[in-house]
């Protein structure tokens, strides 16, 4: 028996969901590997597109790392083993065949449940300062965990336009502060592990803006592709706030500095300007100073900025 495929299947976007979920893929990672728009694959899921072309569907099912009936309508798989021109006296073998396919398929999940690949337990979490004075420089802190041993790592992180990345610890492998990207890449690395940056808030940053980041941590434990997006941890906003004060009062209390003599250590040779931190927390008070483009130690009962 000869089978013939279509050159269009029929896809069961809920599943696709699910599957891309249960595997914690991100819509940007299946984009990526099948070499289509975030947008097309969301009309996937959501059954817009009510057939896709064959090949795309093999590029997504390898993406998602299944086979392709997973992710076809039931009707479609029943479609494509049969071909167009059935002898009469095989139709009648039909019905059994199509039993065998039903238990076949539950038993292919019932091993797949008990033994089969389990994502990994993977954590990236981005914590961002409170607030960003226009034209000062802000640290931005990324902590990741496996449970995993992970062959290889990636992080890409993106960032507004006109914002640069001056420092981090350890440096990127890649960076491109006119797009707003940087990458790192890591061979065999240990976990846990934190990334720090120091990011240049552009000067013409409008105050009261909250400011969004985005970014993927993709991995290959067991030698298997998985992605996962950051989770922010706290929200920063454009402010001309240093952003060591937590609350906002401009004043850098003793909590405060600890939190900051805590990541001294942490980050390493990455210049956190704890001379100044250290002054301000000395004087009680600060202010931002434009036309220096700096922050200035203040005692909260001077009214005039000190140098």
């Amino acid at each position: 028996m000869e089978l013939r495929y279509a050159p269009s299947v029929a896809i069961d976007g809920a599943a696709i969901r699910r599957i891309r979920e249960e595997k914690r893929l991100t819509q940007f990672y299946i984009a990526k590997v099948v070499a289509v728009t975030t947008d097309t694959v969301s009309r996937w899921e959501n059954n817009r597109y009510p057939t896709i072309r064959r090949d795309n569907a093999l590029k997504l099912a390898e993406a998602l790392e299944v086979e392709i009936d997973d992710i076809l309508k039931q009707e479609a798989v029943i479609e494509e083993e049969i071909f167009d021109a059935v002898e009469p006296h095989s139709k009648k073998r039909w019905p059994y065949v199509l039993l065998l396919l039903v238990l076949f398929g539950v038993a292919a999940v019932y091993f797949f449940q008990e033994s089969g690949y389990h994502p990994p337990v993977i954590a990236a979490k981005r914590y961002l300062p409170p607030y960003a004075a226009p034209g000062s420089r802000v640290l931005v802190r990324v902590k990741i965990s496996s449970e995993t041993a992970l062959k290889g790592m990636i992080l890409r992180e993106e960032f507004p336009k006109g914002w640069k990345l001056v420092e981090a610890a350890p440096p990127p492998s890649s960076l491109d502060n006119l797009e707003g990207m940087a990458r790192w890449i890591f061979r065999s690395p240990s976990m846990p592990m934190s990334i720090l940056y120091k990011l240049e808030v552009k000067k013409d940053a409008v105050v009261g803006d909250s400011i969004k980041l985005s970014g993927e941590l993709i991995a290959n434990p067991n030698g298997r592709r998985f992605a996962v997006a950051l989770q922010d941890v706290g929200s920063m906003q454009v402010e001309p706030l240093h952003w060591a004060d937590t609350n906002g009062n401009q004043i850098i209390d003793d909590l405060e500095i600890l939190e900051v003599s805590d990541l001294v250590d942490e980050a390493g040779k990455l210049h956190l300007e704890w001379d100044l931190i250290e002054k301000i927390w000395d004087a009680g008070g600060y202010r931002w100073n434009e036309k220096k483009n700096r922050f200035v130690p203040v005692h909260p009962k001077n009214s005039s900025d000190s140098n």
